[in-house]
């Protein structure tokens, strides 16, 4: 039903698809239903709750809207969708003009690169990139790259936990939830029919990512883990992921930076082509 319901338009935002839906269902209290054949999602943490944008056919959406508002008004709920693209903004101003207030939530975009550039990584402005790859293969040119199959399940899970108590992740909610969010895709990966990757080196895994076809030209990458104390590591695994699995599409999409400082600089250091932008409206 989930995937009916994606299929029903071009989306872009990396968070809609039934994975990362499933996946972080417990952390953000995830709640759906099915409305006239339309996706309605609740989430939320603490007091900020909040709804997504239906998914499913444009007939009758506004009917949907006024359904999902009616449920907030008898909840004592703020009816606040996030996460929302430009084309529901379109939707809400024309439904209710002026009723919202909508702002950009410039943290929450996603970074989009074209597949070429992440495989190829040609130019100066990957020139420090290609750096470091080519500094993982002199000094591990006994790598292998191995597409992330079920046997492999049990030693990603090791990968993760030993990054994890390097990362501190019992004293963060938020890695905490990743962690658990992620062996909880390993646990049902034969069913969520994922496309994966690993390095192994000298009989261990030592990175990881995994992803799915977003829409007709854009592959979404979920999640990417590496030893943080392996130089090169990082941009190998990327590169090689796209290049293996990849290929064929013209865009993947990294997902957002959350407003983290570290991460916005990663993200941008490799030269997205385009953002999608993600707004957040509020029924005044």
């Amino acid at each position: 039903m989930f995937d009916k319901c994606f299929s029903q338009r071009r989306y872009e935002n990396a968070h809609y698809n039934f994975t990362n839906l499933y996946m972080w269902r417990n952390l953000y209290s995830i709640k759906w239903a099915e409305v006239d054949g339309c996706l309605v999602i609740k989430a939320g943490r603490g007091e900020k709750q909040f709804m997504l944008q239906p998914f499913g056919p444009d007939a009758g959406i506004e009917r949907i809207l006024a359904e999902m508002a009616n449920y907030c008004t008898e909840h004592n709920l703020i009816f606040r969708l996030s996460g929302i693209e430009k084309f529901m903004v379109d939707i809400l101003e024309k439904w209710q003009p002026g009723k919202f207030a909508i702002t950009a939530d410039r943290d929450n975009y996603d970074y989009v690169y074209n597949s070429k550039d992440l495989i190829e990584l040609k130019g100066r402005k990957y020139h420090r990139k290609k750096n470091h790859v080519n500094s993982f293969l002199r000094n591990y040119s006994n790598y292998q790259y191995i597409p992330l199959t079920s046997e492999w399940m049990p030693r990603c899970v090791e990968t993760q936990m030993e990054w994890c108590r390097k990362k501190g992740c019992d004293d963060d909610a938020m890695l905490k939830g990743e962690r658990d969010a992620i062996i909880e895709v390993f646990t049902h990966w034969n069913e969520l029919k994922l496309t994966g990757g690993l390095i192994y080196i000298n009989e261990k895994v030592e990175a990881f990512s995994f992803g799915e076809q977003l829409n007709s030209d854009t592959a979404v990458i979920h999640v990417e883990k590496a030893n943080p104390d392996i130089r090169g590591v990082y941009p190998m695994i990327n590169q090689q992921f796209c290049a293996n699995a990849w290929r064929k599409l013209s865009y993947i999409n990294r997902e957002e930076d959350m407003g983290l400082e570290g991460l916005r600089k990663a993200k941008e250091s490799y030269c997205p082509v385009k953002m999608v932008e993600k707004f957040v409206a509020i029924l005044k």
